[in-house]
C-alpha cells in the first residue's frame, strides 16, 4: 500500500467517523456558534469544542504513541498501513470518547463537570493533531519522540494539571488526590 493511498484511507476512515458523530448528535462546531482556532479555558462549556485547546498535545501524543506501539507489533509493514491502522484507533476513541459512558465518566472520575463531549470539528482536529504525531514519530529519533512526549505532558501539566498520563489515570483509576490537586488549579 503506498503512502499516498494510505493517506487517501485515512481521510475516508475520518470523514465516516465525522459522519458517525454526526449521526450520534454531536455539534458541527461550537453551540456558541463562533469558530476559534484556540481556546484555552478548560473550564468553559467551550472546552474541546474549537480547533485546538489544552487536550490537543495529547492527541499529538497519541500519534507518536501509535506509531510505536504499530511499529513494535506490525513492523514488516509499511508506515502507510500503520497510519491507517492509527487512524482507525484514533477515530474510534473519538467516538467512543463522544458517547453517553464515556462523557458521564469524564464527568464522574474528573473534575471535568462542564464536559458535554467534542464539536465534530474538535473532534475532527484531533484526529489532525495525531497525524502529526505520528508524522513526526515517523521521521524523527525515537529519543526525540520520547523526548517531546515527556516535554508535552510536562507542559501541558503545569498549564492546566492534566494531559494524557492523567487522563489515562483518571478514566481508567480515578485517584482523589489527583482530582483535589487539579481543582486547586481548575478553580475561578
Amino acid at each position: 500500500m503506498t503512502l499516498r493511498y494510505s493517506i487517501l484511507i485515512s481521510i475516508g476512515i475520518a470523514a465516516l467517523g465525522a459522519a458517525v458523530l454526526f449521526f450520534m448528535g454531536r455539534s458541527p462546531i461550537c453551540e456558541c456558534g463562533t469558530i476559534k482556532f484556540w481556546h484555552g479555558d478548560i473550564i468553559s462549556a467551550e472546552n474541546s469544542q474549537h480547533i485546538l485547546d489544552w487536550y490537543s498535545p495529547s492527541h499529538v501524543l497519541h500519534g507518536l504513541s501509535f506509531y510505536a506501539i504499530f511499529w513494535l507489533i506490525v513492523r514488516k509493514t509499511g508506515v502507510g498501513f500503520r497510519l491507517v491502522l492509527a487512524t482507525a484507533l484514533e477515530v474510534a476513541w473519538e467516538v467512543a470518547e463522544n458517547t453517553n459512558a464515556v462523557i458521564e465518566r469524564y464527568r464522574e472520575a474528573t473534575i471535568a463537570l462542564d464536559y458535554y463531549g467534542d464539536s465534530i470539528l474538535n473532534s475532527m482536529s484531533d484526529v489532525a493533531c495525531m497525524f502529526i504525531g505520528f508524522a513526526i514519530a515517523a521521521r524523527l529519533p525515537v529519543r526525540v519522540s520520547i523526548a517531546l512526549f515527556i516535554a508535552a505532558e510536562l507542559i501541558v501539566g503545569y498549564f492546566i494539571r492534566d494531559g494524557l498520563t492523567l487522563n489515562v489515570i483518571m478514566l481508567t483509576a480515578p485517584q482523589d488526590w489527583i482530582r483535589e490537586w487539579q481543582a486547586v488549579a481548575w478553580q475561578r
